[in-house]
């Protein structure tokens, strides 16, 4: 089943590895972008060690609270995606562009009073029983990464729109351009390299703002000016607002943002916690979330695929389809995730070395825990990504309040 073949309404024969074929198609560079964003991520981390752990620690921290935010929202606004691919599934384009329309304006809608909650986060950090040298250096750093709420919204709804249509591609190719601008100005105003002014660790929070700014123009440019998508004419009243469909993604979205919560909840109270025990113990789990993070990046990306493939099937009335691609989706996630295990597993050392230098004096006390702690996110890596699939396949059909 090609890409082509979603727009022609009806049931089909299944063709298992067809249908493979075509969630790869949406997954590869889905993943590979989320890769690019977790690698913009981990640049971040591996200059603020070079600061020292209480600078990893502090930005860690301070990206893991803003990020949690932000995943919840575009979580609901998965939804957006769904119903994209349904109305593509019954070959209907004018339709689609108007769900991702007022995709954006939910986007815009949730995104102007998270970007105030982003820019008062830090007073919550000493309520939380946070370091007081994490919270100095964390509450200026998360002021700093409040201007990207809106741009990192509204690049999701792209996405999501790119998905349903099976036009992943762009959005890789910009994520990557961004990896490389995110370097240059990372390094460039935290250590005051390539003749740029040395911000210290906000220059990191300034270089990740602006790294998504250019994320959604250049997407939202490649949208304008591919002819693919002249046909949808996203932007013929863009300021019209159908409080129907709105009320739509909000009312299905929001279960969706609910399991995001409690999902990515966990993740957080275990920063708060770890950041009891000090500085050193909160640099630890950095590590192993980010490791945790490479790993469930890639399934998430074929998760979304799933989810797409799923409500294409459901859009055009093929059930059969929709089943096959959520069974295919959940198998393959199954098998990356144990793959991945191996390396945590039997080579730790690995991963601590990209974070930590030999001779910081906190390596020695922190070494054996992040071992002990990545060999417990390997194996709980193949569940989170078999649940990541099984969920947006049911997502696929509209079903977020059983998740």
């Amino acid at each position: 089943m090609t890409n082509d073949s979603i727009q022609i309404p009806g049931p089909v024969p299944v063709n298992r590895r067809a249908e493979a074929r075509a969630i790869a198609v949406i997954a590869v560079p889905l993943a590979g972008a989320y890769l690019a964003e977790l690698a913009m991520a981990v640049i971040t981390k591996i200059v603020a060690g070079s600061i020292g752990h209480v600078a990893l620690a502090a930005s860690g921290l301070a990206e893991d609270l803003v990020v949690e935010i932000l995943v919840v929202l575009m979580g609901l606004l998965t939804v957006v995606g769904v119903m994209a691919a349904e109305t593509e599934g019954k070959a209907n384009p004018q339709g689609t562009a108007h769900r991702v329309r007022q995709g954006f304006m939910v986007a815009t809608l949730i995104g102007i009073p998270a970007t105030a909650l982003v820019w008062n986060l830090g007073a919550l950090l000493p309520f939380l029983g946070q370091a007081p040298e994490v919270t100095a250096a964390a509450t200026p750093y998360m002021k700093a990464l409040s201007p990207m709420v809106l741009p990192v919204l509204w690049f999701a709804v792209l996405r999501n729109f790119a998905s349903a249509i099976g036009r992943t591609r762009p959005v890789l190719f910009i994520t990557l351009l961004a990896v490389g601008l995110k370097l240059y100005l990372t390094y460039g105003l935290a250590l005051g390299q390539f003749g740029l002014p040395n911000l210290g660790l906000i220059g990191a929070a300034v270089a990740t703002s602006i790294a998504n700014w250019f994320m959604f123009l250049a997407l939202l440019g490649s949208a304008l000016l591919d002819r693919h998508l002249s046909q949808y004419r996203l932007w013929n009243g863009m300021l019209r607002l159908d409080r129907a469909i709105c009320g739509e993604i909000l009312r299905i979205g929001f279960p969706v943002a609910l399991i995001v919560i409690l999902e990515g909840g966990l993740f957080v109270a275990v920063q708060v916690l770890m950041g009891l025990f000090g500085a050193s113990s909160l640099a630890a789990n950095q590590i192993v979330i980010s490791w945790a993070a490479f790993a469930f990046v890639i399934v998430l990306g074929l998760s979304e695929a799933t989810m797409v493939r799923v409500a294409h099937g459901s859009g055009r009335g093929d059930m059969t389809m929709a089943r096959q691609a959520g069974l295919i989706g959940i198998f393959i996630a199954v098998g990356i995730m144990g793959a991945l295990a191996v390396v945590p597993i039997f080579f730790p050392e690995w991963i601590i070395g990209i974070f930590l230098d030999a001779d910081d004096p906190v390596l020695p006390e922190i070494q054996s825990l992040i071992a002990t702690l990545l060999v417990i996110a390997a194996l709980f890596g193949i569940f989170d990504g078999l649940q990541a699939v099984a969920s947006r396949a049911l997502r696929g059909l509209r079903d977020t309040v059983i998740p």
